[in-house]
């Protein structure tokens, strides 16, 4: 595996830049989502067959990075084509592929995802939102919390538990849930983050399904593309790339507030010399550089395993990228306002509001401290706590 980018990385890299430069911080999220399906770049993950590039996450990560560090992230591609369409494309029946993958390659359908609840957070072990089987498909009840862009999104992909008949134990399964399904209710959490996407909390009320709403269908990887006894499979096949993507939506985010203020120190002069002369202002800039970039190296390791197929491997790498990312987020965004001194605070520069944003990477999709316990269990071997 190569530490050094391919040509077509690189010229995926300058094309993305560009576009991203042509709508800065004052993006509309609508018309930038467009020109990105347009171009390509949403779907560049997604099997060629269905609409899609044909790419990987590598290809994906690159074009969230650069568009973070033009200013205009589009947080939803960590959940629309990276894990529904990815969970899809490895799991879902060919009538779930041909429904999804073309929309949601073109931009044309945005899905969301539904794991977080209020008292189990993302762990899949304490799940409480269930899905009983009816006579002609399935009902589900449950809560979720901050569930990004349901608003917008076509159908969320919501995690729930099935009972197994013969244990009686309840198991993760993955629904496709339409957004105007009856019992499906949303209601906007009143958010200090400034994000163009809206978080919500929902509440799954005898939502009934039917039965091609469960991502695989059947109940065994025979019957179909996994169904009931591949709901965790299925689910650590989308969480893998959800934090592939959360780092490199961190990365871009540090790099803009870096460069705002590597540009600031370079022209700002106080006495006779501009203050990036002073080391005082360089070295913890070049800092900053350097952390961004050894967390874009694990992020790439990342990718480059779960693309080619190595789950276990990239769950590990992709967990240690979207520590360092967010390490590195908060830290760059915290020099760039330091080195600005009050005018980091005003809105002119639109440093300020990463302050709050930047921390996003270090407790969601998982805290840093569920990394770190991750990390001492399955890389140290070190026995559990809990």
């Amino acid at each position: 595996m190569s530490t050094v980018e391919t040509q077509e990385h690189t010229a995926l890299r300058a094309a993305v830049a560009a576009l991203g430069q042509r709508y800065g911080r004052g993006y509309v999220r609508e018309e930038l989502w467009t020109e990105a399906a347009k171009l390509g770049y949403l779907g560049v993950n997604l099997p060629e067959e269905h609409g899609g590039g044909g790419g990987g996450m590598q290809e994906l990560s690159i074009v969230l990075e650069e568009l973070g560090a033009a200013g205009c992230p589009l947080l939803m591609m960590v959940v629309s084509p990276a894990i529904c369409g990815t969970v899809i494309a490895r799991f879902g029946t060919e009538a779930q592929k041909r429904q999804w993958l073309p929309g949601l390659a073109d931009g044309s359908l945005t899905m969301a995802f539904g794991i977080t609840e209020p008292d189990a957070g993302s762990n899949s072990h304490r799940i409480t939102t269930t899905a009983r089987r009816t006579d002609d498909g399935w009902t589900l009840n449950g809560r979720k919390v901050f569930i990004s862009g349901v608003d917008i999104a076509d159908a969320t992909l919501i995690v729930g538990r099935t009972e197994d008949a013969k244990s009686g134990r309840l198991k993760p399964c993955l629904f496709i849930v339409p957004r105007d399904a009856e019992g499906f209710q949303r209601s906007q959490i009143d958010m200090e983050l400034a994000a163009q996407e809206k978080q919500f909390e929902l509440v799954i009320d005898d939502v009934r399904l039917p039965e091609d709403a469960l991502v695989g269908g059947g109940t065994s990887h025979a019957e179909g593309c996994g169904g009931e006894d591949a709901g965790l499979l299925q689910l650590f096949a989308g969480l893998n790339p959800e934090r592939i993507m959360t780092a490199a939506f961190a990365i871009g985010m540090g790099r803009y507030a870096l460069a705002k203020a590597v540009e600031y120190a370079r022209t700002r002069q106080i006495w006779k010399d501009p203050i990036g002369a002073h080391q005082a202002i360089a070295h913890p800039l070049a800092q900053a550089h350097i952390e961004l970039e050894l967390a874009r190296l694990m992020m790439q390791k990342a990718a480059a395993l779960y693309d080619a197929g190595d789950d276990i491997g990239a769950g590990e790498a992709a967990n240690m990228a979207k520590y360092a990312a967010g390490e590195a987020c908060v830290r760059a965004v915290d020099q760039a306002v330091h080195t600005l001194g009050g005018n980091g605070l005003t809105r002119e520069y639109g440093l300020a509001q990463l302050i709050t944003a930047a921390r996003v990477a270090r407790i969601a999709p998982v805290s840093r401290e569920m990394i770190l316990n991750y990390v001492s269990h399955q890389s140290l071997g070190l026995p559990k706590s809990y």
